[in-house]
């Protein structure tokens, strides 16, 4: 668990911000990837919400130098299993099952389990636990939330994801609990439809930036 973990938080240390895609289009799901490693976030949430997913997660893990890619929206063994096959590095889920937890340790690949309430993340602790995905963000309690947790839950930390946007991402990110935050805004739809890729670029560096 510990090695997990290390690999998990190099991960996460990497940028400010993980970017998380919905990749409806397989045809972009490698160029919106090297958009976004050229703007500095090389570690790329892929979820698991589309039907091309799966194969957007090994064309991006295959072709993109410098991408370190995960698999997100994992509900079930059979998804972690898949995710690992086409080539995902690091696993997201929005909550946490025992079958998920057994999944992850029959696994290589690093596992940040959801968690929204202080039981959830007591519970993760109990199994070794001490980085964690914080979801639904803004709907769970928010930055307020979190920061009530950081002494309690001291040593555990978070990656908040829903709901965060550039305009409250120093609200997380300024938390002594938070490695890192989640965040769709890097890659709007419209841009993607449009192959905006620069403006993709443009979005990641300003994200890639708020370590400043």
């Amino acid at each position: 668990m510990i090695e997990k973990t290390e690999r998990l938080l190099s991960v996460l240390k990497l940028q400010p911000v993980v970017p998380v895609l919905i990749i409806e289009d397989l045809a972009t799901a490698v160029p919106l990837a090297r958009a976004l490693v050229a703007g500095g976030l090389k570690a790329i949430e892929i979820t698991l919400r589309t039907p091309v997913a799966l194969e957007a997660i090994e064309a991006v893990a295959k072709e993109v130098e410098g991408a370190v890619t995960g698999a997100g929206t994992i509900l079930n063994p059979d998804h972690y299993a898949a995710a690992v096959k086409a080539g995902a590095q690091f696993i997201v889920s929005p909550g946490t099952t025992p079958d998920l937890l057994d999944a992850a340790d029959d696994h290589e690949a690093s596992f940040l389990p959801g968690a929204s309430t202080a039981s959830e993340a007591m519970i993760l602790r109990a199994e070794g636990y001490e980085v964690m995905k914080f979801f639904p963000a803004e709907q769970a309690g928010g930055a307020a939330f979190l920061k009530a947790l950081s002494s309690p839950l001291a040593g555990t930390l978070f990656c908040p994801t829903g709901g965060i946007s550039l305009k409250n991402a120093r609200d997380y990110l300024s938390l002594p609990n938070v490695i890192c935050i989640g965040g769709s805004w890097v890659a709007p739809k419209e841009l993607v439809a449009a192959g905006d890729w620069a403006g993709i670029t443009k979005l990641a560096s300003e994200a890639f930036a708020l370590t400043a």
